[in-house]
């Protein structure tokens, strides 16, 4: 049975052709540290090929090979020089290793959500840190679960957006039916893509998926037990305050460096 990326790897960039707010702060975070850039979960490349116009070099990993076929397939069509500062890598990050060390890390829009144990996400954390240059910086996007935890619990089917699938012109109305364990922290989302085909059937995809909510005190001691310290943390990828009601969490870590 194929995983979750692997199902929706074809919707992925129509789905979030929309997804633009992050990638100004990336630019700004990267000016102010250079490169090398790593990215992990880089996906179809949606935020390595900015960077890599913007002139950096970026490596990124994935552990899903349609979504990096995508990357790969995006990255061909860009000028040479673009395409020679870009270096996909296909695999498990907890199992990849690298000597090269980067200036800037990224784990974007809720790559962290994806290492449901504890285990792993400070594995996971303990790497970054390893492949981090002494004055290089750590920013991880995810979503803030305060809402969430929140929120009552409902089992709509709730339609989310309709897209046109660049590859075959359908329309895609996109649902999700979720549910939340507390106690837990995951967060269940069944996705459902209803395509529409040129004779009017629709074809029908289901993507379940599972997220480990962290909230922002326990980020802030796993970045701890990894041998980071909280430089930053705000409520938007605009920088807005980090405040109850706000819909992200941006935290910025270094090695070493005293928490404001």
């Amino acid at each position: 049975m194929p995983g979750f990326y692997a199902t929706v790897a074809r919707y992925y960039d129509a789905e979030h052709r929309d997804k633009t707010d992050d990638l100004e702060l990336y630019s700004e975070l990267a000016a102010d540290t250079g490169g090398p850039i790593f990215e992990v979960a880089c996906g179809t490349g949606r935020v390595m090929l900015h960077l890599a116009q913007d002139g950096y070099e970026v490596d990124g990993i994935d552990i899903e090979p349609a979504m990096l076929d995508r990357a790969r397939r995006k990255a061909n069509v860009l000028p040479d020089d673009v395409r020679s500062r870009l270096r996909f890598h296909q695999g498990d990050v907890l199992k990849f290793d690298t000597d090269r060390r980067y200036k800037l890390v990224i784990l974007s829009y809720n790559a962290l959500l994806h290492f449901h144990e504890q285990d792993d996400q400070l594995a996971l954390l303990r790497r970054l840190h390893r492949w981090l240059a002494d004055d290089g910086l750590l920013v991880i996007d995810q979503v803030n679960p305060g809402d969430s935890f929140g929120a009552q619990d409902t089992d709509a089917l709730l339609l989310e957006k309709t897209f046109l699938d660049p590859d075959t012109g359908h329309l895609v109305m996109q649902s999700s039916v979720s549910s939340l364990d507390r106690t837990e922290q995951l967060l269940r989302v069944t996705w459902i893509y209803d395509e529409v085909g040129d004779d009017g059937t629709v074809k029908r995809t289901f993507a379940p998926v599972v997220y480990r909510y962290i909230f922002y005190y326990e980020l802030r001691l796993l970045l701890l037990l990894a041998g980071f310290a909280v430089q930053a943390v705000y409520g938007s990828t605009e920088l807005d305050p980090y405040e109850d009601g706000c819909d992200r969490m941006v935290v910025l870590a270094r090695k070493g460096s005293a928490e404001g």
